[in-house]
């Protein structure tokens, strides 16, 4: 782990009940280990912002770590975890309008990799 990647950026700032901005370094390094089509590295990124889930709290980047989760299983093979992760997903989007563009695409994925099996 990097020295400082659970301290404040400095473009952190605290607005609606919640810190913005925290994590985003480790957020854009599983993006790029996605990118790079290392499964197993960008999920131990995105792991660690779930395990901290405190620092991200209503942040979006931590709603959608979850699908770049679910991505990073799914590359790397573990399809039992890549579909745990798209539930986990949906489960806490299930009320969201049905035409956000990133629901839609985890719901493709996710039953996509039903299709896998």
């Amino acid at each position: 782990m990097f020295r400082y990647e659970l301290a404040g950026t400095g473009i952190s700032f605290v607005g609606a009940g919640g810190f913005f901005g925290s994590l985003y370094p480790v957020y854009v390094r599983g993006a790029a280990y996605l990118a790079l089509r290392q499964g197993a590295e960008a999920a131990a990124e995105f792991q660690k912002m779930l395990a901290h889930r405190g620092l991200v709290l209503v942040d979006p980047v931590g709603a959608v770590a979850r699908v770049q989760l679910a991505r990073a299983f799914a590359l790397s093979g573990d399809q039992v975890k890549a579909q745990a992760a798209y539930e986990d997903f949906l489960a806490l989007w299930k009320d969201a309008d049905p035409g956000v563009p990133i629901l839609e695409q985890a719901r493709t994925e996710y039953a996509r990799l039903g299709k896998a099996h």
